[in-house]
This record gives structure tokens, sequence and C-alpha cells, in this order.
């Protein structure tokens, strides 16, 4: 999550002010620049970053989209045995590790299993096409059924709640998958590269404003599909999201 920069003490304000009318056109801010890369990395050769998940969530199907977990470990898709859907989100800032003008080599996304039924399911990561949000809900015990969407969670009919929907229930994504996987039991998967991930990437790469991450959907035809994927939350911090790029920067 972000690092609070320092802030200089507040000075002290009067309990009350005088009305004084604002101008009705503020000016607009100036664009953020570029970022600047958190890591170091040599010219012209290829780097290899590895990053975990700056923001992931779960939407649970529900007609009112009143469920989330923000805040929780866990990260469900699929579908659960009483026939409801289970989608994962998950972004990586790509930005803060990868320089302007790179050239992306390869990508590999890695996921942890951390609840499932034994079956083998595909898994399919999308890339999403909509910003989305990471409020504090945090659903108890398994986590399985969600908790309470809050202010700036992504529900199954919102990307960003309370107000900003999506344009088709169950997220906005990319039609084809970027890679599918088979996921059994608990533990570790890896999307390995492939022209299409390195495609989303080199994309958030080129232009970072469209990096909204990608959606994990699990097989949905039948129940007791769901599998749940540690978060970036996670106790054990070697089993949350990770993805590793190797890449060539400009000279």
């Amino acid at each position: 999550m972000p690092t609070a920069a320092n802030t200089p003490t507040a000075t002290s304000q009067p309990t009350s002010t005088p009305n004084v009318p604002r101008p009705t056109d503020t000016p607009a801010p100036p664009p953020s620049p570029t970022p600047t890369p958190a890591v170091a990395f040599t010219p012209g050769v290829p780097n290899t970053v590895e990053l975990t998940a700056s923001k992931d969530n779960t939407l649970f199907q529900s007609s009112v989209g009143a469920t989330s977990n923000g805040a929780g470990q866990g990260l469900f898709a699929g579908k659960t045995n009483n026939g409801s859907l289970r989608r994962a989100l998950v972004q990586f800032d790509i930005a803060s590790a990868v320089p302007s003008g790179a050239i992306i080599d390869s990508v590999e996304l890695t996921q942890s299993v951390t609840r499932t039924v034994t079956q083998v399911d595909p898994v399919a990561v999308h890339r999403v096409t909509t910003e989305w949000g990471e409020g504090a809900s945090d659903a108890s015990a398994n986590e399985g059924g969600g908790a309470g969407a809050l202010a700036g969670d992504a529900t199954w009919t919102h990307a960003i709640s309370p107000d900003r929907a999506w344009q088709t229930d169950g997220g906005d994504f990319a039609p084809s998958a970027s890679s599918q996987i088979n996921v059994q039991g608990n533990g570790a998967y890896t999307w390995r590269s492939n022209p299409d991930l390195v495609r989303d990437v080199q994309s958030w790469v080129d232009n970072p404003a469209s990096n909204f991450g990608w959606i994990l959907i699990g097989r949905e035809s039948d129940g007791r599909s769901a599998k749940r994927f540690a978060s970036r939350e996670f106790a054990t911090e070697s089993q949350r999201p990770k993805l590793v790029i190797t890449f060539t920067p400009p000279e």
C-alpha cells in the first residue's frame, strides 16, 4: 500500500469563517508526471522485477451488489456448491518498477490456493477494462460469503461502490482469456509467460492509466469449482499474489 508522505503540522483554524464566494470554475490540476520506477535497473539489457499486488478484491454474485472482501485474506474464483459465482480481481503497480519505453520480454503471474475441493478446474485470467476499487470490507471465518461492501469496494454490480457501476454485472474485461491453467489442490500456481500476458503488461507500460489488472474466472458451468486464493493481505507473505516481469529498458 502507498506509504504516506511527511506533511507539515496543520495550523489551527478559527472555529468560524465568513462566507466567501467561491469561483464557479476551478482550474484543472496539471497532469500527473509519469511515475519514476522505485527500483534500479540497467538500461539496454534484460532486467527482472518481482511485484506483489497493489490491490485485490472478490466479486460475489448478487443482483444488488452488497458484498465484497477488500481487506480480507482470501480471493475467490469459480462457482460455489449453492450455484453462486465468484471472480477475483488483482492489480500490480507496474509503473513503479518498469520504466516508460521498456520492452516486456516475459511475464509470470503466481497465485496460491489456500482452500479448494480436490477436483481439477481451469482458472483463466482476463484483462480488466474498467477501474475498480478495494475498500475496507473484511469477511469472517473462511470468507467465502464475503462481507458487507463499504465505500470504495468493488462488487458484482459496482466497480467502485456506491456510485460507479460496471458496464456489465460481474466486471468489465476482455472476452478472450490472456492465459488459463488447471488448478487442483492447495499450493502455488503460475500462469506462465505467453504473448497475451506480455501484450497486457506492455500495454500498461505504454499507457499506465489503462492498468486495471486482471480478473480470475474459474469454471462457472456447474458448482463446487470455487477456489480460495491468498490475497495481498494474507498472513504468509510468500503466498501473496506475485508478478514477475522481465523487461529491457531503453538505452
